[in-house]
């Protein structure tokens, strides 16, 4: 007998409910989500909340089940920073366009030491060359901070010296005199510990000492003269804090010709080269703004005049002071364009020493000590010739070329309206290094990587021949030991001779005997 209707209604209503039910549990493809556990979830939560006008808010409490099973996940995702490294630069460079509330404006109207540096970038576009005007806007203001900081008596843009990390402004400022050279005093103190331990050591030392005696070692140029005539400061970005920069020795300036390495933007980085640098990338950033400086600083001719120093009239040292011309009406453009003697040099030439100013070395200290006989005993060495360099002022036309390359590229910077254009001087020898002139307003700068040209190709020094051994020879060769043969055969030498000696002296003493007895 068939089953009756109601059992196959009930059968094919159980297939209905599980062919649904799997239905119901296919997961989706996007959220790995059912909707059967979904449902039992959000029935769940409506159970344990039981709010009210469930059917108006079932939508809210199924998006909230859904984002409930996000939440793990979600806090796997990295988290945005929440200031990043522009974000801190430009919170510190507000502060450049900030002004005290103390701040008088009649100090302000008053003449600052600061050079108006929108109206220099305005001329340096013209010549094609700057940093445009938006950062030149912040290295002014940043030059403001750094004046009112360290009360300086005039400062000016040097330029901006490129690294790999990041790159240095470089602010010029005149040394003020009467200020205590902080470097001179550690250096002194420090040369006074190396004689103390040297005179222990040598108390105590009993051995015999080397006679070697080291090269003497140039000394540096005092501060406010030469290649330390001007302070320099660095900074990183506009609104970082400005770093000083320490004095230049002979040393590094002989040591930076020989070398060619990029700067990283770390002042406190050791320079790794051969040969070795006596110093520190802010050393090194140093003595190539001393380099740059003394080869590319130009002005027109008769704008700067040699100072007149008193007793100095019959000295045979280079001048290295100068003024302000006042009967100075400027150059036309178009001269200064043309003719490269129309500039002059106004820093004093680096001599190979590694100075500005030539120094004996031969001229060794008077030392109460030591006596005059000994000194006379000592024969004198040849006197040096000094070296002496261009002297200052000196027009850019005596400058000579280097692997075929003229040291200087001059032009107008609009042929069309000559009347308003600037004369644009570049070197070619310091790429990077610019000046303009128009009138009786001039200026200098530099942007570029600190590199000097070298031709072709850079060719780094050659370490030197290893030493020599001692040549061989019967003083200084250690001889074979002998063999028994050898010895026996030296052994009766020996005795023979012995022999013969007491032989002779026996003979010499019968002689006496048979004189005294004639006698």
């Amino acid at each position: 007998m068939d089953p009756p209707d109601g059992n196959q209604d009930f059968q094919r209503a159980l297939q209905l409910a599980a062919s649904f039910k799997t239905f119901m549990l296919k997961s989706s493809t996007k959220s790995n989500l059912n909707l059967y556990d979904h449902l039992t979830r959000l029935l769940i939560k409506v159970m344990d909340e039981q709010p009210q006008n469930v059917a108006d808010v079932i939508e809210d409490m199924s998006r909230d089940v859904k984002r409930g099973l996000f939440e793990d996940t979600q806090s796997s995702l990295r988290d945005l920073p929440q200031t990043t490294a522009a974000e801190l630069l430009a919170e510190q460079q507000r502060l450049l366009f900030s002004r005290p509330e103390d701040a008088e404006q009649e100090n302000e109207l008053m003449e600052t030491p600061l050079p108006n540096v929108s109206e220099i970038g305005f001329y340096l576009e013209q010549a094609g060359v700057g940093l445009g005007r938006e950062e030149m806007q912040r290295v002014f203001l940043a030059l403001k901070q750094l004046v009112e900081s360290q009360a300086l008596v005039r400062c000016r843009l040097w330029g901006k010296i490129l690294g790999i990390e990041s790159s240095y402004i470089v602010a010029e400022a005149d040394y003020r005199e009467g200020e205590e050279d902080e470097e001179q005093i550690t250096e002194e103190v420090a040369e006074a510990d190396e004689r103390e331990a040297e005179s222990q050591e040598n108390d105590m030392d009993l051995l015999p000492q080397s006679t070697y005696k080291p090269p003497p070692v140039v000394p540096k140029e005092a501060t406010g003269t030469g290649t330390n005539k001007s302070v320099y400061y660095v900074c990183k970005e506009p609104g970082l804090p400005w770093v000083k920069l320490p004095s230049v020795t002979p040393a590094q300036i002989t040591a930076a010709r020989q070398i060619r390495k990029f700067f990283t933007g770390r002042l406190d980085t050791p320079v790794v080269s051969y040969p070795p640098f006596p110093g520190n990338e802010a050393n090194y950033l140093r003595a190539q703004i001393a380099r740059i400086s003394a080869g590319t600083q130009v002005s027109p001719q008769g704008f700067f005049q040699a100072g007149e120093e008193e007793g100095d009239e019959e000295d045979e040292t280079p001048r290295d002071t100068y003024e302000v011309n006042p009967d100075f009406e400027g150059i036309p453009v178009t001269e200064m364009a043309d003719s490269l003697s129309s500039w002059v040099h106004h820093v004093q030439h680096i001599l190979q020493q590694g100075r500005c100013t030539w120094v004996n070395l031969a001229v060794k200290p008077e030392d109460p000590n030591e006596d005059g006989e000994d000194e006379e005993k000592e024969e004198e060495p040849d006197e040096p010739e000094p070296e002496v360099g261009p002297p200052l002022l000196s027009p850019l036309s005596q400058d000579a070329e280097m692997f075929n390359t003229p040291p200087w590229s001059s032009k107008i910077s609009s042929a069309l309206t000559p009347q308003h254009s600037v004369a644009a001087l570049r070197s070619n020898l310091w790429p990077g290094a610019y000046a303009y002139a128009c009138g009786k307003k001039f200026e200098n700068i530099y942007v570029g990587w600190g590199l000097k040209y070298a031709g072709e190709g850079y060719s780094p020094s050659v370490p030197p021949l290893p030493q020599k051994e001692y040549p061989s020879g019967p003083e200084i060769t250690e001889d074979l030991d002998p063999s028994l043969e050898e010895e026996q055969a030296l052994q009766e030498a020996l005795e023979e001779q012995q022999a013969a000696q007491e032989e002779m002296e026996a003979t010499d003493a019968t002689d006496e005997e048979e004189e005294e007895d004639d006698n």
